[in-house]
């Protein structure tokens, strides 16, 4: 609002009335009453002034007052426009559980679908946006997808947040953390960066330091243990009763423990080998076929025979199937029936 501006152009008008009332209308006095107080006898023109000045007061009041009001209702906006910026920044960290209020229509419906909304920010964003919160806020995400470490307190994000994840694993790989110090305080980790931690740290860790996390064991470093077995490099050396432990401690298909006796066939001595799965497929009928894949492997053909004769016409065909070809000289390799 211009008041300054008002108030001038209103004098000169008020003024400007006032002489022509008085030059050219009447230049006589009068004297009216005000509520029953009678005022002094003034010119035509100054009533005429007073009355302007009166409404010009009035119109000041009016414009001051809606003023105000407007000013209070910008805030609002301003308010809720900067709540809005934090749904977004919410939105784009991926926090769960969000709930932003809004005083103003405008903005409640689109805060409200904000907040129940998934949003993943692409570069072109960063390009176009205005707004700094919200570039730190991309910049700070396209570090962690680039491999960055970056600072994420402030954030309060929750350990299972996708971008605290990212960011504790860009630690393990950076070397800023070690798989043990992770692996010895999982409550400040999410399970699947410890289990990640827990696949660097089977590389090179001893068999009892192996066991000692053994809950944070997966498909992927079971694989990675059985490799290290009898191996050149990193090599492990563990007992049957020990390995059969690790199996228990993870959820294997059939395939899994065939890919298991393949893996261990590298390194690991073939009596010991034959022993495990022996065992184990006395306990788990799921692991027979792994331990018919170790002794076809093994050339170890009677007992193989000898399990296959025992069986039901709809069991092992596979094996079944490279037995008869075998007994024809048919040479073929076991692993073209797995």
């Amino acid at each position: 609002m211009y008041l300054k501006r008002y108030t001038i152009a209103a004098f000169i008008l008020i003024l400007s009335i006032g002489l022509y009332v008085n030059f050219y209308i009447s230049a006589q006095t009068i004297g009216i009453d005000f509520f029953g107080i009678p005022l002094p006898a003034l010119p035509v023109a100054i009533w005429v002034g007073v009355s302007l000045v009166i409404l010009y007061l009035a119109s000041l009041f009016h414009m001051i007052f809606y003023s105000i009001v407007g000013g209070f209702k910008l805030r609002r906006y301003k308010k809720d426009y900067d709540k809005m910026i934090d749904a977004i920044i919410d939105a784009y960290l991926g926090k769960v559980d969000r709930k932003h209020y809004f005083k103003t229509d405008r903005y409640q419906f689109t805060g409200s679908l904000i907040d129940n909304t998934s949003m993943i920010p692409t570069h072109a964003v960063s390009l176009q946006s205005d707004n700094e919160k919200i570039n730190s806020v991309i910049k700070l995400i396209e570090d962690i997808e680039s491999g960055e470490v970056v600072e994420l307190k402030e954030y309060s994000l929750d350990a299972s947040n996708p971008l605290v994840q990212r960011n504790d694993a860009n630690r393990l790989l950076k070397g800023e953390i070690v798989a043990e110090d992770i692996l010895g305080a999982p409550e400040k980790y999410s399970k699947e960066v410890c289990t990640e931690a827990y696949l660097a740290y089977v590389k090179t860790s001893p068999l009892y330091a192996i066991e000692k996390y053994k809950e944070f064991l997966t498909k992927e470093s079971l694989f990675i243990v059985l490799a290290r077995i009898n191996a050149d490099e990193n090599r492990l050396e563990i007992s049957n009763d020990s390995l059969s432990a690790l199996f228990k401690s993870v959820e294997l298909g059939e395939k899994d423990y065939v890919e298991a006796s393949t893996v261990l066939s590298h390194d690991m001595i073939p009596e010991q080998r034959m022993k495990l799965f022996e065992s184990m497929s006395g306990v788990d009928d799921e692991i027979m076929s792994a331990y018919l894949y170790t002794l076809y492997d093994l050339e170890m053909l009677e007992a193989a025979d000898i399990i296959l004769d025992i069986s039901q016409p709809e069991e092992y065909t596979n094996f079944k199937a490279y037995r008869a070809l075998k007994s024809h000289d048919e040479h073929y390799s076991i692993n073209l029936f797995i």
